[in-house]
């Protein structure tokens, strides 16, 4: 019974206590309010409106009022840079490093961020002057990511390589692919200079940091190539099979290049016949069209591309067909004294035909001429060429060697 009591009486005790604290995070909340100057409110209330513009105006009169408010400051930075304002970033920025009275957490973010609306500026020289002053402390990862990208514009690959390096070492990520491909720039800077003794001891390189890498073989069969050396460039090219037969459509015409320079033709369409059986054929069908059209002619072109659509139709396979049988008709057309060189003379017989293949020929070559595309799997970024570094995101190796749409 006296346990019930007293519980009777701490009851109202603790709802007292309860009923002075919410009072005082009133009054506290009512006087912080009171304190904002009402620019803050518009700018809030602009925000929510989704007027930007209006709201940017606002809080700028907030910090002319209030000098202190560092945050603020940071967040106008921020919106200036994404607006591509760079200059009235750098100048809020630049007051936030310079103010005597910042405590020296806050100083070296507003390095960071000055840092970044240099770079994105294009003052790169002062982007890596500022970023250099946080070597160490909290923003010196986020530095050195920012320097490494930095280093890529400015193509100054070893210091990437270092910057690489020392992120690997502090964050314990794996950069080997991007170190790799860093040495990769650096042969194919050396074979630009006449320096192939250079290029090759960098796509070593390449190979120990990556094994995995397959620019550097295709490079070092390049080096292979301009000194004369056939045999040893098809060595490096063919192996790429071993190592990843996707690649193999980057360097089908340098191979067929090869053997012809060793005299070895056949050997050369052989190879690339064995790969029209595979999963490679619509990438390798244009560079076996050409060479067995260069070859054998327009009839054994012919045979070749039929050969493929029975294997594996589509629609680049077709074309290739249609303008075989166009060149056949020509050179028939030739060879019967006709005097015309195209399918498109007035022939006294077969002419209906010719222009028939003629217009199927052209139909299909406008359609497949720009139908696939490589596809950055990062960013989706499409280009006719392939890139080792992607245009839109410069992201390393997000290009698949196999264009993304199919062709038929």
């Amino acid at each position: 019974m006296m346990f019930e009591t007293w519980w009777l009486l701490a009851l109202p005790l603790v709802f007292g206590l309860g009923w002075m604290a919410a009072r005082l995070d009133v009054r506290q909340l009512i006087s912080e309010q009171g304190a904002l100057p009402r620019s803050y409110f518009k700018g809030l209330n602009f925000l929510l409106n989704e007027q930007p513009d209006q709201a940017i105006d606002a809080f700028i009169e907030v910090a002319r009022l209030d000098p202190e408010t560092t945050e603020l400051h940071f967040a106008l930075g921020a919106l200036f840079r994404r607006r591509g304002e760079t200059e009235r970033a750098i100048r809020v920025h630049q007051n936030l490093a310079t103010r005597p009275d910042l405590p020296e957490p806050e100083r070296e973010h507003a390095l960071y961020e000055l840092g970044q609306d240099f770079l994105r500026a294009g003052l790169l020289d002062r982007a890596e002057e500022s970023l250099r002053r946080l070597m160490s402390g909290p923003y010196a990862a986020s530095a050195k990511r920012v320097l490494l990208e930095l280093y890529e514009v400015e193509k100054e690959w070893q210091k990437a390589i270092e910057a690489a390096r020392e992120l690997q070492a502090l964050e314990k990520t794996d950069y080997r692919l991007q170190i790799a491909q860093f040495c990769c720039e650096l042969a194919q800077d050396s074979l630009q200079r006449k320096r192939p003794e250079d290029a090759v001891k960098w796509l070593h390189q390449a190979m120990q940091e990556n094994p995995a890498n397959v620019r550097a073989p295709i490079l070092l069969g390049d080096v292979a190539a301009a000194a004369g050396d056939a045999r040893a460039a098809l060595g490096h090219w063919l192996a790429i099979e071993r190592q990843d037969a996707s690649f193999l459509p980057l360097v089908a015409e340098r191979v067929v290049k090869s053997y012809a320079g060793l005299g070895e033709q056949g050997a050369a369409l052989d190879w690339l016949r064995g790969l029209l059986k595979g999963s490679l054929a619509p990438e390798l069908l244009d560079v076996a069209f050409k060479t067995e059209l260069d070859q054998n002619g327009p009839e054994a072109a012919t045979r070749l591309m039929r050969e493929q659509l029975r294997r594996q139709p589509t629609l680049l396979a077709l074309t290739k067909y249609f303008e075989a049988q166009a060149a056949d008709m020509a050179s028939a057309a030739t060879v019967a004294g006709t005097g015309e060189t195209s399918v498109d003379a007035d022939e006294p017989a077969g002419s209906d035909k010719a222009k028939e293949t003629t217009a199927i020929r052209d139909l299909l070559q406008l359609r497949t001429r720009n139908l696939a595309r490589y596809t950055c799997r990062e960013c989706g970024f499409r280009a006719r060429l392939f890139y080792w570094q992607c245009p839109g995101c410069n992201r390393w190796e997000t290009y698949a060697p196999r264009r993304s749409e199919a062709l038929g």
